[in-house]
């Protein structure tokens, strides 16, 4: 009896641990701005982050980047190709240049996607001023771990 209360009991904790993402505010950056431990506690979708990555409503990777396997309209060349991308970084380089490429690369003008505070002058809509209050991320944790999923497949052909 006692051995499957505690079974059920570290079961449940790990249950918990599992559906709580980490706050964009607590992540855990190493020296060179890479993520070791997946933000959402579950694994990514590749399907979805193919769709995140190419919709203009969410991650808009393709803006930027050129993608070869996403049937997406007017790619982007102001960033590096993202085709074998996961040939030239780890899942855990990916995870912290899509969640905050300015750990990585100071100087870039990539968005910030899993970020909520630090922001110079964030806009407030539409209505030209600036915003209120703490913002929220521009892609959410298990969508950040989508994303990585899908660039995790990118590899040279």
């Amino acid at each position: 009896m006692r051995l499957s209360t505690l079974t059920l009991a570290m079961t449940l904790a790990a249950g918990v641990a599992y559906a709580n993402p980490v706050a964009p505010g607590d992540v855990s950056y190493t020296e060179y701005g890479a993520i070791e431990a997946s933000l959402s506690g579950a694994p990514g979708d590749a399907v979805n982050g193919a769709s995140v990555a190419s919709s203009r409503a969410m991650g808009n990777c393709v803006a930027c980047h050129k993608v070869s396997s996403l049937d997406a309209a007017f790619q982007g060349e102001v960033g590096p190709s993202l085709d074998g991308v996961a040939d030239r970084w780890s899942e855990s380089e990916l995870r912290g240049i899509v969640a905050n490429a300015k750990k990585t690369y100071e100087g870039t003008i990539m968005p910030s996607f899993y970020k909520i505070s630090g922001f110079v002058r964030p806009g407030d809509a539409f209505t030209g001023k600036a915003a209120q209050g703490e913002l929220d991320p521009l892609l959410s944790a298990q969508q950040i771990e989508d994303v990585v999923a899908f660039l995790m497949t990118l590899k040279a052909q």
